[in-house]
């Protein structure tokens, strides 16, 4: 306890002895230091004073609770209450996640739906800071393809950055190893692979916490950056007690970790810049340690993307309103409940494909008509490559792609009208006012019934 106390108040020492805008008598302060540290080397094996260490931990613990004349509402304790509507909509969360969790995908699908996602993930929390490339620039980058365009080569490497630490962390999360614990040195090097290489561009050293001052926007100063080491730690040490990951915690408290989290280093702001993107990949990776699957992690990044200004709101009424960061959780919460509904409806929509996909083949298989084996494959050709959601005209679904183009390009209007015809025969097409669909309410009479409304829809919709 002694050489604890002792080694934090050379270090603080030496930070403080250079003078402080928000400590009025630092230049008395700075004397003591050295007059101790002076003392200190003259008595080294004499410093057991009870009144000595005493004084030595109290001022230690005064001096590193600075913060708090400025910043009341970084309080390092919980401020934050879940109400009822809060805690319906954990459950909802754990229940969606749960149905994600345990719906098998075709490997085809599951990739397509996991880079889309991290695309859209990455695109998101690098718009939030400024940067304007698309979706598509993107999708190009996340294929090891170059945008050749130096106006724009900072946004390509800062988008490379996102892309390889969300990359990084997934793997190491799905990979079997232990799970570490957030710590200041993990943290750092969250912001030093979001950092890496864009030079000028971004206002901070990559892994390194700030030593200067910084304002955000035009209303907030954070903390003093002679603050940001002690308050870090501790911040850490807080956070492992709180939500006591090494003990095992349940899923309610590991998402309100993310949550609580991200809006700490928003608070702090311990770099000199790129803070927000390191809040929310700290935020992706607790989400990933809390069991949430790869494709559904970066909903937040996007809900937060596509609610910018009430992103903006949340947030800085947390520091407005004493440090209460209920509003922002359950903002949060509806966000991460929303999106994580729209996944399980994306992967509803790969069990209709695929369902879709074995009864059409059981219908051919079944079919007594005596056509040809190369007219069935035309016709089947046909009827899978529709996407089972949009109608077409006869002309664009003859073009409905590239194979199916060929097929029909040398056929007559009279076989193309028997195809056509026989696949509504099965009971496979719809045509309706000119426009043909697959018809896939068929699969209904093998779906789980539930009660409806008037108008035929489940009341869980």
């Amino acid at each position: 306890m002694s050489n604890l106390s002792i080694q934090n108040f050379s270090r603080l020492g030496e930070r403080f002895s250079c003078g402080h805008s928000e400590f009025p008598n630092v230049s008395l302060i700075g004397f003591l230091f050295k007059a101790f540290d002076r003392t200190r080397d003259k008595t080294r094996d004499k410093i057991n004073n009870d009144f000595v260490l005493d004084f030595v931990t109290s001022f230690v613990d005064i001096v590193n609770m600075g913060h708090e004349e400025t910043h009341p509402f970084i309080k390092l304790k919980k401020s934050w209450s879940i109400d009822g509507d809060s805690w319906f909509l954990l459950g909802q969360c754990k229940s969606l996640i749960t149905a994600i969790s345990r719906t098998p995908l075709t490997p085809r699908y599951r990739r397509d739906i996991y880079q889309v996602n991290l695309i859209k993930g990455v695109q998101a929390t690098t718009a939030i800071e400024g940067n304007t490339l698309s979706m598509e620039e993107i999708a190009k980058i996340e294929k090891g393809e170059s945008l050749g365009r130096d106006s724009k080569k900072y946004m390509e490497q800062e988008v490379k950055n996102v892309l390889d630490a969300l990359n990084l962390l997934r793997d190491e999360m799905i990979s079997g190893r232990p799970a570490f614990v957030l710590s200041s040195d993990r943290i750092k090097q969250f912001h030093k692979l979001i950092g890496k290489e864009l030079g000028d561009h971004l206002e901070a050293i990559p892994g390194q916490f700030r030593t200067h001052e910084v304002t955000v926007g035009k209303n907030y100063r954070a903390p003093s950056f002679r603050y940001v080491d002690n308050l870090m730690d501790r911040f850490c040490e807080w956070v492992r007690d709180e939500f006591h990951f090494e003990k095992g915690q349940s899923f309610s408290t590991a998402i309100i970790q993310a949550i609580v989290c991200h809006v700490y280093i928003a608070w702090i702001h311990p770099f000199g810049d790129g803070n927000g993107r390191t809040a929310r990949l700290v935020e992706f990776f607790l989400l990933l340690r809390a069991g949430v699957p790869d494709i559904a992690s970066h909903i937040l990044s996007n809900f937060y993307n596509e609610t910018r200004n009430d992103y903006y709101k949340f947030l800085g009424e947390t520091s407005r309103n004493g440090g209460d960061i209920t509003p922002f959780i359950k903002y949060a919460l509806t966000g991460f409940k929303d999106g994580l509904k729209q996944v399980l409806e994306k992967i509803n929509e790969n069990q209709l494909y695929t369902s879709w996909r074995n009864y059409v083949n059981e219908v051919f298989d079944n079919d007594p008509s005596p056509s040809t084996k190369k007219v069935k494959k035309r016709q089947m050709s046909l009827i899978l490559s529709m996407e089972l959601s949009t109608s077409y005209t006869e002309a664009t679904l003859l073009r409905v792609n590239s194979a199916v183009e060929i097929e029909f390009m040398n056929q007559s209007k009279r076989t193309i009208n028997r195809d056509l015809g026989h696949l509504i025969e099965l009971g496979l097409l719809i045509n309706e006012n000119d426009t043909f669909s697959a018809n896939t309410k068929v699969l209904h009479g093998s779906m789980a019934k539930s009660r409806t409304n008037s108008k035929n829809q489940s009341i869980l919709d």
